[in-house]
């Protein structure tokens, strides 16, 4: 796996993904402003040797859900973490080690506390989080239900 800078051409390719329900959740629709969300944050883009799109991961505000912050969601002081998994990909078990990956870079550059928000019904992703040392801190609903989650260093 490989981590490039996101672009025009991976952020277009992201924001076309769809997921299957439940999970149809993440999907997304191009816009123009979708499109200078990926572009103008921290995103991305995690690629084969083939330069194919495995996934992506985002850090910091862009990796929050915006409602959070009227929950006190982000008071501490963390780094945050969002990530996607190519759908074509998903419950095949590719998501330890895409995971691993991701949090093995981001611990390299950043030490903070990490922290994750994931839609509540996403048992799966809470599931591979918890694996990794991350633990439920709040919940709060936009009315969809979300769950932060931390790993102390």
């Amino acid at each position: 796996m490989l981590i490039q800078e996101m672009n025009e051409k991976y952020a277009i390719e992201i924001l076309n993904w769809h997921y299957e329900s439940p999970y149809d959740f993440y999907n997304n629709d191009l816009t123009e402003e979708s499109l200078q969300e990926m572009l103008e944050n921290p995103y991305y883009a995690i690629v084969n040797e083939l330069e194919e799109i495995i996934g992506f991961y985002c850090i910091g505000t862009a990796a929050q859900v915006p409602k959070g912050h009227e929950f006190k969601a982000y008071i501490e002081d963390c780094i945050d973490i969002g990530i996607g998994l190519n759908p074509n990909l998903t419950g095949q078990g590719y998501g330890t080690a895409f995971f691993a990956f991701i949090l093995s870079t981001i611990q390299q550059e950043h030490h903070h506390p990490l922290r994750l928000t994931v839609a509540e019904f996403n048992k799966r992703a809470i599931h591979l989080y918890e694996k990794f040392g991350f633990v439920k801190d709040m919940e709060f609903c936009t009315p969809i239900a979300f769950v932060t989650m931390l790993k102390k260093e």
